[in-house]
């Protein structure tokens, strides 16, 4: 059991892949604070609106990364087979295409529920998180213009996962830049009414935000369907028959959707948690939220680099590489989750300053949280990295959808609730305690990981 190594091309190899991941992943936080800092100049009610919308949004941004990352095992497996097999090249091209048609033609589908749902109950959507009227009435105007950004999100994000899987990270981290600035402008005009726009306030937010989602969308599924030269899939390729790999793709795929989804409602538990806390810690949560995001940016694209290496390396059949690979993963993860804790307690005092239009109680939330998450955040690096990155590209999709989901729902949420809604605790506790998974599957990733259990195999579905 080796944490960390000399080896230069496997570090080289790593960063290669996620140092644009992370960068992509800044951006896309650039713009969720982009909206925070301007919707929060609106007022704490504006602020908390769009905070909890957002958070029945983010319930469907998890499920795509679910479908893109579930997709991604079996992508990067095959890739792996293709360069190194001659001999089954023409299998695992079939079957890396079949994967990605799979993966569109599932993610509409989901759009298309999450979109109905938003259209037809955007109120009962609302009063799931808070019971102030004035919140649920612009959070209703924001979920309005928020409808159609389900298709065009969910096809970029899961695109853009499977584009990395194959080596494609540099293109869409460009795609991502010009989001952003499409966004700044847009949230601009149509929050405040400039640039001979009308003033939309927290509607504008969402049309902002959509209309950047278009844009992204654009550009990505058009590189796919007409300029990317390694996977080769077209336009044509949406109709191709996948009968030979369904099995193949909802036996590894599935249990990732599945596992997100259900741990996607359990973080929404959370938010509903939160939102019956006050205005005053829904804000502060909001405020907190983006700095654990900016933290956590190189662990994220170190976690999809993670599955996207250990899938190709499984995919040339070297196991004892694989194994090694995984443990100096665990170790990154540790270092990462102490320099993300570190960078918390430098920065928080500063960012909480930012929002001046909120209240002392607001600041003085903020402060705790921000100490609770600089704890909590050198656990989360540790198994994200192996639960979303190494376990996950070695196939152990069963195992994951399992213990995700069981240490959520039996610890951390439960937990919460008696600390928070009962004992009414303060903050520091209530949200360790609502992240507690974190620091029981840390030791849990220790223990999977030696088994060498995680280790599946994956066949192309077409011998």
């Amino acid at each position: 059991m080796i944490l960390f190594s000399k080896d230069k091309e496997f570090y080289k190899k790593v960063f290669t892949i996620s140092i644009p991941i992370a960068l992509q992943s800044l951006i896309t936080i650039g713009v969720n604070m982009l909206d925070t800092i301007m919707v929060g100049s609106l007022g704490e009610d504006a602020l908390s609106a769009s905070s909890l919308a957002n958070s029945f949004i983010s319930i469907y941004h998890i499920f795509c990364m679910g479908l893109g990352m579930g997709a991604s095992v079996l992508v990067s497996r095959y890739w792996g087979m293709k360069i190194s097999d001659s001999n089954n090249e023409k299998n695992a091209t079939r079957a890396l295409k079949q994967t990605i048609c799979l993966m569109l033609r599932l993610t509409i589908l989901l759009a298309s529920i999450f979109a109905v749902f938003t259209l037809l109950m955007p109120d009962i959507l609302m009063r799931m998180y808070t019971k102030e009227d004035n919140i649920i009435k612009l959070g209703t105007q924001y979920f309005t213009w928020s409808i159609p950004a389900y298709f065009f999100l969910g096809t970029s994000l899961t695109t853009t996962i499977v584009l990395r899987s194959v080596g494609q990270t540099v293109f869409p981290l460009f795609v991502s830049i010009g989001a952003f600035f499409v966004n700044l402008i847009s949230n601009y005009a149509f929050i405040f009414g400039k640039l001979g726009a009308p003033r939309m306030e927290i509607a504008g937010a969402a049309l902002g935000t959509l209309i950047a989602r278009i844009f992204e969308a654009a550009l990505i599924l058009g590189y796919l369907f007409f300029k990317d030269k390694k996977i080769n899939f077209r336009l044509k390729d949406l109709f191709m028959k996948t009968g030979s790999l369904i099995r193949e793709y909802f036996r590894i795929s599935i249990p990732v959707l599945i596992s997100d989804g259900i741990l996607a409602i359990g973080n929404n538990s959370v938010a509903m948690v939160i939102g019956r806390l006050g205005s005053a810690f829904v804000a502060a949560n909001a405020i907190t939220s983006v700095t654990q995001q900016l933290s956590t940016v190189v662990i994220q694209g170190v976690s999809q680099s993670g599955a996207i290496i250990t899938g190709q390396t499984l995919g040339s059949g070297d196991r004892d590489k694989t194994m090694k690979q995984g443990w100096l993963f665990f170790g990154l993860g540790l270092a990462l989750g102490c320099i993300s804790a570190l960078f918390i307690a430098v920065c928080k005092n500063p960012i909480i300053g930012y929002y001046k239009n909120v209240s002392f109680e607001t600041h003085e939330i903020a402060a705790q949280l921000m100490l609770a998450i600089s704890f909590i955040i050198i656990f989360q690096a540790s198994n994200s990295i192996m639960t979303k990155g190494v376990l996950r590209g070695g196939g152990d999709t069963k195992m994951l959808m399992l213990t995700d989901n069981v240490f959520l729902w039996v610890v951390s949420i439960p937990l919460g609730i008696i600390t928070g809604l009962i004992l009414k605790w303060p903050p520091f506790v209530i949200y360790v305690c609502l992240k507690s998974d974190q620091i029981i599957k840390t030791f849990w990733c220790v223990f999977r990981l030696k088994s060498q259990k995680w280790i599946k195999k994956i066949s192309t579905g077409n011998q």
